[in-house]
Protein backbone atom coordinates (compact mmCIF):
# COMPACT_ATOMS: atom_id res chain seq x y z
CA UNK A 1 0.00 0.00 0.00
CA UNK A 2 1.63 2.93 -1.02
CA UNK A 3 1.51 5.92 0.96
CA UNK A 4 0.68 10.09 -0.36
CA UNK A 5 3.93 12.26 1.09
CA UNK A 6 2.78 15.45 3.21
CA UNK A 7 4.14 17.40 0.61
CA UNK A 8 1.74 15.63 -2.04
CA UNK A 9 -1.52 16.08 0.63
CA UNK A 10 -1.20 19.47 0.93
CA UNK A 11 -0.29 20.36 -2.39
CA UNK A 12 -2.68 22.90 -3.95
CA UNK A 13 -4.33 22.24 -7.82
CA UNK A 14 -2.01 24.52 -9.41
CA UNK A 15 0.88 26.79 -8.39
CA UNK A 16 1.77 30.15 -9.32
CA UNK A 17 4.40 28.82 -11.05
CA UNK A 18 2.57 26.23 -13.01
CA UNK A 19 0.34 28.96 -13.88
CA UNK A 20 3.66 30.81 -15.48
CA UNK A 21 4.64 27.77 -17.52
CA UNK A 22 1.79 27.20 -18.73
CA UNK A 23 2.25 23.55 -17.37
CA UNK A 24 -1.28 23.28 -14.87
CA UNK A 25 -4.70 22.97 -16.39
CA UNK A 26 -6.47 25.86 -16.94
CA UNK A 27 -9.21 27.42 -16.55
CA UNK A 28 -11.88 28.98 -20.33
CA UNK A 29 -11.10 32.77 -19.85
CA UNK A 30 -14.81 34.07 -20.86
CA UNK A 31 -14.68 37.21 -22.78
CA UNK A 32 -17.40 39.78 -22.26
CA UNK A 33 -20.33 39.43 -19.25
CA UNK A 34 -20.78 35.98 -17.72
CA UNK A 35 -24.60 35.64 -18.63
CA UNK A 36 -25.66 37.03 -21.75
CA UNK A 37 -24.94 36.92 -25.19
CA UNK A 38 -26.12 39.80 -27.55
CA UNK A 39 -29.54 37.39 -28.19
CA UNK A 40 -30.34 37.07 -25.08
CA UNK A 41 -29.51 40.75 -23.72
CA UNK A 42 -31.79 41.82 -26.58
CA UNK A 43 -34.51 39.12 -25.13
CA UNK A 44 -34.24 40.57 -21.81
CA UNK A 45 -33.98 44.36 -22.86
CA UNK A 46 -37.71 43.94 -25.14
CA UNK A 47 -39.48 42.26 -22.08
CA UNK A 48 -38.24 45.75 -20.51
CA UNK A 49 -39.04 48.16 -23.30
CA UNK A 50 -42.91 46.41 -23.23
CA UNK A 51 -43.04 46.76 -19.75
CA UNK A 52 -41.84 49.88 -19.32
CA UNK A 53 -42.30 51.46 -22.36
CA UNK A 54 -39.26 52.07 -24.90
CA UNK A 55 -39.29 55.93 -24.97
CA UNK A 56 -39.08 55.66 -20.89
CA UNK A 57 -36.57 53.31 -20.82
CA UNK A 58 -33.25 54.09 -20.58
CA UNK A 59 -30.04 52.86 -20.57
CA UNK A 60 -29.07 53.09 -16.89
CA UNK A 61 -32.70 51.43 -16.35
CA UNK A 62 -31.68 48.68 -18.52
CA UNK A 63 -28.77 47.76 -16.69
CA UNK A 64 -30.74 47.35 -13.33
CA UNK A 65 -32.89 45.13 -14.92
CA UNK A 66 -30.15 43.19 -16.35
CA UNK A 67 -28.25 43.14 -13.36
CA UNK A 68 -24.98 44.26 -14.86
CA UNK A 69 -23.07 48.34 -15.25
CA UNK A 70 -24.31 49.85 -18.85
CA UNK A 71 -20.69 49.45 -20.01
CA UNK A 72 -21.42 46.04 -20.01
CA UNK A 73 -24.33 46.32 -22.08
CA UNK A 74 -22.34 48.41 -24.45
CA UNK A 75 -19.60 45.16 -25.24
CA UNK A 76 -22.82 44.39 -27.09
CA UNK A 77 -24.75 46.79 -28.55
CA UNK A 78 -23.71 50.45 -29.52
CA UNK A 79 -26.97 51.95 -28.42
CA UNK A 80 -30.59 51.88 -27.18
CA UNK A 81 -32.01 52.65 -30.66
CA UNK A 82 -29.92 49.69 -31.97
CA UNK A 83 -31.61 47.41 -29.53
CA UNK A 84 -34.88 48.49 -30.86
CA UNK A 85 -33.62 47.46 -34.43
CA UNK A 86 -32.22 44.39 -33.79
CA UNK A 87 -35.99 43.30 -31.97
CA UNK A 88 -37.90 44.91 -34.59
CA UNK A 89 -35.85 42.64 -37.46
CA UNK A 90 -36.83 39.48 -35.67
CA UNK A 91 -39.91 40.19 -35.85
CA UNK A 92 -40.49 41.79 -39.37
CA UNK A 93 -38.14 39.12 -40.62
CA UNK A 94 -40.45 36.32 -39.19
CA UNK A 95 -43.39 37.86 -40.57
CA UNK A 96 -41.68 38.89 -43.99
CA UNK A 97 -40.90 35.52 -44.53
CA UNK A 98 -44.14 33.88 -43.81
CA UNK A 99 -45.32 35.73 -46.56
CA UNK A 100 -42.49 35.00 -49.36
CA UNK A 101 -42.97 31.66 -48.36
CA UNK A 102 -46.59 31.40 -49.04
CA UNK A 103 -46.37 33.11 -51.80
CA UNK A 104 -43.82 30.46 -53.03
CA UNK A 105 -46.16 27.76 -52.78
CA UNK A 106 -48.13 28.93 -55.84
CA UNK A 107 -51.47 27.92 -54.38
CA UNK A 108 -54.88 29.73 -55.08
CA UNK A 109 -55.26 32.76 -53.39
CA UNK A 110 -57.48 32.16 -50.83
CA UNK A 111 -55.17 28.83 -49.79
CA UNK A 112 -52.51 31.87 -49.64
CA UNK A 113 -54.25 33.83 -47.39
CA UNK A 114 -54.97 30.97 -45.26
CA UNK A 115 -51.59 30.00 -44.88
CA UNK A 116 -50.39 33.78 -44.22
CA UNK A 117 -52.78 33.70 -41.50
CA UNK A 118 -52.34 30.67 -39.55
CA UNK A 119 -48.21 31.37 -40.43
CA UNK A 120 -48.32 34.90 -38.74
CA UNK A 121 -49.94 33.47 -35.48
CA UNK A 122 -47.52 31.17 -35.28
CA UNK A 123 -44.78 33.56 -35.48
CA UNK A 124 -46.71 36.08 -33.17
CA UNK A 125 -47.21 33.23 -30.37
CA UNK A 126 -43.34 31.71 -30.66
CA UNK A 127 -41.95 35.51 -30.58
CA UNK A 128 -44.69 37.12 -28.38
CA UNK A 129 -42.51 39.88 -26.89
CA UNK A 130 -41.07 41.06 -30.34
CA UNK A 131 -44.06 41.15 -32.37
CA UNK A 132 -45.63 42.98 -29.03
CA UNK A 133 -42.68 45.10 -29.16
CA UNK A 134 -43.70 45.83 -33.32
CA UNK A 135 -47.09 46.44 -32.46
CA UNK A 136 -46.73 49.00 -29.96
CA UNK A 137 -44.60 51.38 -32.14
CA UNK A 138 -46.29 54.83 -32.41
CA UNK A 139 -43.74 56.16 -35.40
CA UNK A 140 -41.80 58.35 -33.17
CA UNK A 141 -38.29 58.19 -34.83
CA UNK A 142 -36.82 57.44 -38.61
CA UNK A 143 -36.20 53.30 -37.45
CA UNK A 144 -39.97 53.32 -35.99
CA UNK A 145 -41.11 54.83 -39.50
CA UNK A 146 -39.39 52.29 -41.50
CA UNK A 147 -41.04 49.02 -39.34
CA UNK A 148 -44.27 50.36 -39.51
CA UNK A 149 -44.07 50.56 -43.52
CA UNK A 150 -43.17 47.21 -43.84
CA UNK A 151 -45.76 46.17 -41.65
CA UNK A 152 -48.26 47.86 -43.72
CA UNK A 153 -46.80 45.98 -46.86
CA UNK A 154 -47.84 42.88 -45.26
CA UNK A 155 -51.39 43.93 -44.98
CA UNK A 156 -51.23 45.58 -48.84
CA UNK A 157 -50.03 41.65 -49.28
CA UNK A 158 -53.35 40.51 -47.54
CA UNK A 159 -55.70 42.97 -49.13
CA UNK A 160 -54.30 42.11 -52.75
CA UNK A 161 -55.10 38.04 -51.93
CA UNK A 162 -58.46 39.10 -50.68
CA UNK A 163 -59.27 40.80 -53.75
CA UNK A 164 -57.77 38.08 -56.02
CA UNK A 165 -59.86 35.28 -53.99
CA UNK A 166 -63.24 37.54 -54.83
CA UNK A 167 -62.31 37.77 -58.57
CA UNK A 168 -61.81 33.69 -57.95
CA UNK A 169 -65.20 33.23 -56.79
CA UNK A 170 -63.57 31.80 -53.19
CA UNK A 171 -64.59 34.86 -50.74
CA UNK A 172 -68.13 36.95 -50.85
CA UNK A 173 -67.46 40.18 -53.23
CA UNK A 174 -69.66 42.17 -50.92
CA UNK A 175 -66.49 43.85 -48.90
CA UNK A 176 -63.95 45.75 -49.29
CA UNK A 177 -60.94 43.20 -49.48
CA UNK A 178 -58.76 46.61 -47.78
CA UNK A 179 -61.26 47.10 -44.95
CA UNK A 180 -61.26 42.57 -44.70
CA UNK A 181 -57.48 43.00 -44.89
CA UNK A 182 -57.48 45.60 -41.60
CA UNK A 183 -59.79 43.57 -39.90
CA UNK A 184 -58.19 40.26 -40.41
CA UNK A 185 -54.40 41.69 -38.94
CA UNK A 186 -55.87 43.50 -36.42
CA UNK A 187 -57.83 39.67 -35.32
CA UNK A 188 -54.33 38.41 -35.20
CA UNK A 189 -52.30 41.09 -33.49
CA UNK A 190 -54.89 41.74 -30.61
CA UNK A 191 -53.27 38.17 -29.59
CA UNK A 192 -50.72 39.83 -28.00
CA UNK A 193 -52.91 41.54 -25.00
CA UNK A 194 -54.49 38.32 -23.85
CA UNK A 195 -51.79 35.87 -25.22
CA UNK A 196 -50.40 33.69 -22.38
CA UNK A 197 -47.82 30.74 -23.21
CA UNK A 198 -48.05 29.26 -19.75
CA UNK A 199 -51.89 29.05 -20.07
CA UNK A 200 -52.20 28.11 -23.74
CA UNK A 201 -54.79 25.37 -24.42
CA UNK A 202 -52.56 22.82 -26.75
CA UNK A 203 -55.54 20.65 -27.45
CA UNK A 204 -57.48 23.78 -29.81
CA UNK A 205 -54.66 25.24 -31.93
CA UNK A 206 -54.64 28.85 -31.89
CA UNK A 207 -53.69 29.24 -35.26
CA UNK A 208 -56.60 26.78 -36.55
CA UNK A 209 -58.95 28.78 -34.67
CA UNK A 210 -58.41 32.07 -36.73
CA UNK A 211 -58.28 30.96 -39.43
CA UNK A 212 -61.69 29.50 -39.08
CA UNK A 213 -63.36 32.28 -37.64
CA UNK A 214 -61.91 35.11 -40.21
CA UNK A 215 -62.44 32.69 -42.85
CA UNK A 216 -65.74 31.72 -42.22
CA UNK A 217 -67.25 35.29 -42.88
CA UNK A 218 -65.01 36.03 -45.98
CA UNK A 219 -66.04 32.46 -47.78
CA UNK A 220 -68.43 32.60 -50.40
CA UNK A 221 -71.88 31.02 -49.16
CA UNK A 222 -72.39 27.42 -50.26
CA UNK A 223 -75.11 27.48 -52.53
Amino acid sequence: MELSTGKAAHRMPLDQSEQAAGTGPRTAVKRGRPGYDRDSLIRVCVEVFNRRGYEATSMGALAQELGISKSAIYHHVKSKEEILDAALSHSLAELERVVADAEALEVAAVAELETIIAESVNVLTRSLPYVTLLLRLRGNSELETAALARRREITRRIADLIHQAQDDGDLRQDLDARTASRLAMGTVNSIVDWYRPDRADAAAPLADTVVCLLLAGLRTPAR
